[in-house]
């Protein structure tokens, strides 16, 4: 693997851990997305890996996508980068786990969404600000409904409001909320399980709990796309939602 700015790539005993760095609150940018998902394609190679772990570095796990990404010469590429990774991490043929040492929000909620486990200290706050802004979260709105119900999937996208890590635990959203000085020792322990246990078995289990869930259909994914890109970009709401947050400034809604 060539050398990378954003993202860090390591493996040891079973165990590989990608990690972000783009402190200290992990924005996503068009140049992450293509590290991680090149990263992401060494990692699958890996015929030994029994867990792969998702982790960043500074406050928070990630604040989400860069904004300055969705305008219109950048949104093409930036979504589908986007989508190419979350497909990634489902497809990933072993167990994933996102460790959350800090807020989760946009993106970065949704590439949460797509581990199969998630541990999070009690600090952290998950959310989809998104609608906020006149845009939506595609991969939450195809990963909420089914990991915690439609109603109170629609009230987090409708609304954007947040989650505690406690709330989000109780909700069946993420696997376990921790205090800081367990939450280590807590994404140890998960790791330790899984290197425990045969690469192959993991590989066929997770397929197996894919199938009884079914709670992501990628034949879903293009007409998200196009509902994103055909669509939404195409109101004047949401170039403005993308602008005012640029300009640092209150959003003037028209309503089309």
């Amino acid at each position: 693997m060539s050398e990378m700015q954003f993202v860090q790539w390591q493996v040891k005993e079973g165990a590989g851990v990608l990690t972000f760095r783009r402190p200290p609150v992990n924005v996503i940018n068009i140049a992450l997305l293509r590290e991680l998902l090149s990263a992401l394609e060494t990692a699958a190679k890996e015929k030994t890996l029994r867990v792969l772990v998702l982790r960043s570095e500074g406050k928070m796990f990630s604040a989400g996508v860069d904004v300055a990404d969705h305008t219109a010469d950048k949104v093409n590429e930036m979504i589908s980068l986007f989508d190419r990774v979350c497909t990634s991490l489902l497809d990933f043929p072993t167990p994933t786990l996102a460790a959350v040492q800090g807020h989760a929000l946009g993106g970065g909620c949704e590439l949460a969404l797509c581990c199969d486990l998630i541990i999070a200290v009690e600090s952290a706050n998950f959310g989809q600000p998104e609608i906020k802004l006149a845009v939506i979260a595609p991969i939450a709105a195809l990963r909420m409904p089914a990991l915690i119900g439609y109603r109170r999937a629609a009230e987090l996208l409708f609304t954007g409001d947040n989650v505690s890590a406690g709330e989000a635990a109780s909700l069946g959203l993420i696997n376990r909320a921790v205090s800081a000085d367990q939450f280590e020792s807590t994404v140890n322990q998960f790791v330790n399980k899984l290197t425990a246990l045969s690469a192959p078995a993991l590989q066929m289990c997770k397929r197996a709990v894919r199938l009884g869930a079914d709670c992501w259909n990628l034949k879903h994914l293009p007409a998200m796309e196009k509902l994103y890109l055909n669509d939404l970009m195409l109101t004047e709401d949401a170039n403005e939602g993308v602008a005012s947050f640029m300009e640092k400034r209150a959003a003037v809604w028209k309503h089309k």
